[in-house]
């Protein structure tokens, strides 16, 4: 094997006007971007937002089948969870000026993908026409032991 000058690997550098601290990360964050919260849905279980707005976009977290005002999972059953993501989803939505008919791409994550029948036709009376774009994956486990997790990206 010959060896050579020119490299495989690309680069990319970042500018940006934000100050860092000793480990790098940003600390001021000048992009244009809003931070999308409601109390109707429940609050992110980690240390991101609902949602952002940025670019004419709603970029909606992974939402769980949550009651917001307890933060605990409305059953054990897939289907019931499925219902609540979605209406907490659309709680989100609407806090961002969108709704279910914006969405342009949803991903799915299943405990167990034998659960993809049912949750497709709950699916499917939030999405009747035209419905996005989506991927649907079986993960090795959701938070807080739940069936379902759903985010989306809609346009405002």
């Amino acid at each position: 094997m010959s060896s050579s000058s020119s490299s495989h690997f690309a680069s990319l550098s970042i500018s940006d006007s934000s100050a860092s601290d000793d480990n790098h990360l940003p600390i001021i964050c000048k992009k244009k971007k809003e931070v999308v919260s409601t109390d109707k849905a429940p609050p992110a279980v980690g240390p991101y937002s609902q949602a952002i707005k940025a670019n004419g976009f709603v970029f909606v977290s992974g939402v769980l089948g949550l009651i917001p005002e307890t933060g605990e999972l409305i059953s054990d059953d897939v289907e019931d969870q499925t219902y609540q993501v979605l209406k907490n989803m659309g709680e989100i939505l609407k806090a961002g000026g969108a709704s279910y008919c914006a969405v342009v791409k949803t991903t799915i994550m299943l405990a167990d993908l034998a659960d993809f029948k049912k949750v497709n036709e709950i699916y499917g009376k939030y999405f009747p026409h035209a419905p996005p774009a989506r991927s649907t994956y079986q993960a090795a486990a959701l938070p807080l032991n739940a069936k379902i997790e759903i985010d989306c990206i809609a346009v405002l």
